[in-house]
């Protein structure tokens, strides 16, 4: 067994899920091995663990497995969700003062554990989303032996073995197996753990309140604080702002260790999404010094402010007609500090299959992205986990808005006692951690939890208690139950319809929908991707039971979803390479987004929201609707969208993608504004662009100034087809002087057929 080497240093940390105000306190990093034993064996084994992590890559290392993501690699895997594990670390106790306290801390924990100290259990728990902080000091004995015991993976059920086994706990369902992500569940220790020393006297929990002025130019801001033997000691808090300079300040000295420091902000700036202002973030200091001025404890946070709402959509309130008149679809309007802003943007899922591996500059780098995109919300799905607090803190830092789901997703959650007491012991955790982050922007309670496959309904008790704690806890925050609810779209996932041939474009412009908070179009990944993880005898042709499978491009969802290699070839022939499969499957999707969100913002005021299915993959997928390859390799569509989400845009309504040599093609025209000022009058240029065969200029609309958030119906440009030597052609808006306006959509052209000569008349 390894032997912590003790090393003692003094900081400020927080951890995790760990939202609470952490002790200015020395912080004891820790070895931990692993104890698993394999199929089918009587004695154990022991590895060293790498923590945090997960034990199935730690077992995976110490026997040489091939990496899970290879081939169908992932299958040597599967025996681990039935066993038991055990990571232990060895320690001497710590020199301290007389008065000093010894805690083991852990960020989380997946999923349901004992924690031992010399052999004696002092902690069960289930639930992998509420940090542990275990007082050790009275148990303690100068060489100490430290476990935590895993226990196999919960399932309601043994058969079948399919996201149905997640109903009776908090564990996210994903990993029990989706449509693109492969059966690997995760468990063992995925945040940061370690030994804490903390003073006698120290805060246990401190929690932010505020309430806005309605001007919304000062803030009544209260701070509830837990301690423990905080009599006699000194409590400062402190507001600065962006320069550094303090803008409101409090010093308490406690008479219990319950206490509420009140303050005002006075000329406050507000948080806002990255495209509608400034992000504006605060700096909040709390300390606790003895009577000598000691510094005991600190711990400092960032907090923004905000108003968010739910308000309903304009034009919801005539929805049903006639009568009795029940009620409207359900408010799905995000208003920000009393401006109502369109929501572009998606769905997010865990960027690794183990939690534990997700670094800081992971999330970094994908919520770059994500801005890239011109994204401003992220809806976390409900099938994956809550993340780590990097990546909350650095949509605080971007200006995205959070739609956050609490981790229950397609099934149908029965309350039993068992697991309403885990369901609300999680859920205080989640509030507690992200309550102070303004970036979220909304609660729910999980995904699809309305639909027949899920059997939930606004009565189900899982959901009600979710929404009594979001009102105790983040009262000024909206919750939803699931999505979708009445009125929102969820769908389509492919470019046409398999059953009717219906195409997304003529789909998109008859939907109806106050938010569209999922949608997919599929294609291929990159080959570069593609080659990572498909063996090279099995690259070319694509064929189902094979890596391909393995990977989700055949029998994910329905039908062969999520290749559709069938599909590409009904609109290009038959493919003959990879580049050319991979290339004519991406033209799709890049298409198929761009009409779907241009036609969901062309439909403000009444559609308010659109957020695509999905932004990144936990690994790599052969095909899947993402807009980003694992790890963080951007598709064609990645652009695509990210022209299709500009704040300003000239955008044309596509009738179609095949189109013929002598045929009318027509476009309705539009300009689109979600920016809150006005845009000038201007002229757009409709040309269709044939490469190598010229052009042809259809209109020029000289269109009328653009009020603040408001999009402009334009014209029809129509035009017969001429004869043109390609395949393809492009139809592009070019706006004068505002190039970055402008768009081009790539469409299809097939010249008339000639007719074929009668070989007995060749000679006459």
């Amino acid at each position: 067994m390894r032997k912590t080497t003790i090393i003692l240093a003094i900081l400020a940390f927080a951890t995790g899920l760990q939202a609470q105000y952490s002790p200015y306190a020395n912080k004891i990093r820790l070895d931990w091995d692993l104890e698993y034993r394999l199929p089918g064996k009587s004695r154990t084994q022991v590895t060293e663990a790498t923590v945090p992590g997960a034990v199935q890559l730690d077992i995976a290392r110490a026997e040489k497995y091939g990496p899970y993501y290879y081939n169908d690699n992932w299958k040597d895997y599967l025996w681990m969700e039935d066993q038991y594990f055990t990571y232990r670390t060895e320690f001497e106790r710590p020199s301290t003062g007389s008065n000093a306290r010894i805690f083991f801390v852990s960020g989380g924990i997946d999923y349901e554990f004992d924690i031992l100290l010399n052999g004696n259990k002092l902690l069960h728990q289930e639930g992998m989303f509420t940090p542990v902080s275990l007082e050790l000091t009275g148990d303690l004995s100068e060489n100490n032996i430290l476990e935590v015991r895993i226990y196999p993976v919960p399932k309601m059920h043994q058969v079948p073995a399919d996201r149905s086994q997640a109903a009776q706990s908090i564990k996210p369902a994903v990993s029990y197996s989706w449509d693109w992500h492969p059966r690997l569940i995760p468990s063992g220790i995925w945040q940061e753990s370690f030994l804490e020393i903390r003073q006698e006297s120290y805060i246990r929990e401190a929690l932010i309140h505020y309430t806005l002025d309605k001007d919304r130019s000062a803030a009544l801001i209260d701070l509830d604080i837990s301690g423990v033997q905080l009599q006699g000691q000194e409590v400062i808090w402190k507001i600065r702002d962006a320069n550094d300079q303090v803008v409101a300040s409090k010093i308490i000295k406690p008479g219990s260790d319950q206490l509420r420091i009140s303050t005002r902000l006075e000329q406050l700036k507000l948080w806002w999404p990255h495209d509608h202002g400034t992000p504006y973030l605060y700096n909040s200091a709390l300390e606790v010094r003895n009577a000598d001025n000691e510094l005991l404890q600190i711990k400092e946070e960032y907090i923004g402010f905000r108003e968010v709402k739910l308000v309903m959509n304009e034009g919801a309130w005539n929805e049903p007609q006639g009568f009795p008149k029940s009620r409207s679809v359900p408010p799905a309007q995000v208003e920000i500090n009393g401006r109502r802003i369109f929501a572009k943007g998606t769905n997010w899922v865990n960027p690794e299959i183990f939690p534990g591996i997700i670094t800081d500059e992971r999330y970094d780098e994908l919520t770059d992205r994500a801005v890239e995109a011109n994204f401003n919300m992220l809806r976390v799905w409900g099938g994956g986990i809550v993340n780590k607090e990097a990546f909350y803190r650095l949509c605080d830092e971007k200006g995205l808005m959070v739609w956050q789901e609490f981790p229950l997703a397609c099934n149908n959650y029965r309350s039993t006692p068992e697991f309403m007491e885990v369901l609300e012991q999680e859920a205080v955790s989640i509030i507690k951690a992200l309550r102070n982050h303004p970036c979220i922007t909304i609660w729910s309670g999980g995904n699809e939890l309305f639909n027949s496959w899920s059997g939930m309904t606004d009565q189900s008790l899982a959901l009600r208690k979710l929404n009594s704690l979001c009102l105790e806890l983040d009262p000024n925050t909206p919750y939803i139950n699931t999505s979708p609810l009445m009125g929102m779209g969820h769908g389509h996932y492919v470019f046409r319809d398999m059953d009717t041939g219906e195409e997304v474009y003529s789909m998109m412009a008859r939907a109806h929908f106050t938010a569209y908070t999922e949608f997919g179009m599929p294609s291929p990944s990159s080959i570069e991707v593609l080659k990572t993880i498909i063996p090279a005898n099995e690259l070319w042709p694509p064929r189902p039971n094979s890596a391909w499978e393995d990977h989700h491009a055949y029998n994910a969802w329905v039908g062969n979803t999520w290749l559709m290699q069938d599909m590409i070839e009904d609109y290009f022939g038959e493919t003959r390479s990879l580049r050319e499969l991979v290339d004519n499957g991406q033209l799709l999707q890049v298409e198929g987004y761009k009409a779907i969100y241009e036609e969901a913002r062309r439909q403000k005021p009444y559609a308010s929201m659109a957020l695509n299915w999905c932004f990144n993959e936990p690994w790599p997928t052969a095909a899947n609707n993402s807009l980003i390859n694992w790890p963080n390799i951007p598709k064609p569509a990645f652009r695509a969208v990210s022209d299709a989400c500009r704040p300003v845009l000239a955008s044309a309504r596509i009738k179609k993608l095949e189109w013929r040599e002598g045929e009318r093609f027509e476009t309705d025209l539009y300009m689109l504004n979600d920016r809150y000022r006005s845009i000038p009058p201007g002229r757009v240029r409709v040309t269709l662009v044939a490469e190598g065969n010229g052009e042809l200029v259809l209109l020029n609309w000289d269109h009328r100034d653009l009020n603040p958030n408001e999009n402009l119906a334009g014209p029809t440009a129509r035009g017969i087809l001429p004869k043109w030597n390609t395949d393809r052609f492009r139809l592009v808006l070019e706006v004068d002087g505002h190039p970055e306006y402008n768009s081009e959509y790539t469409l299809l052209y097939q010249p008339k057929q000639q007719p074929v000569s009668n070989p007995a008349t060749l000679n006459q």
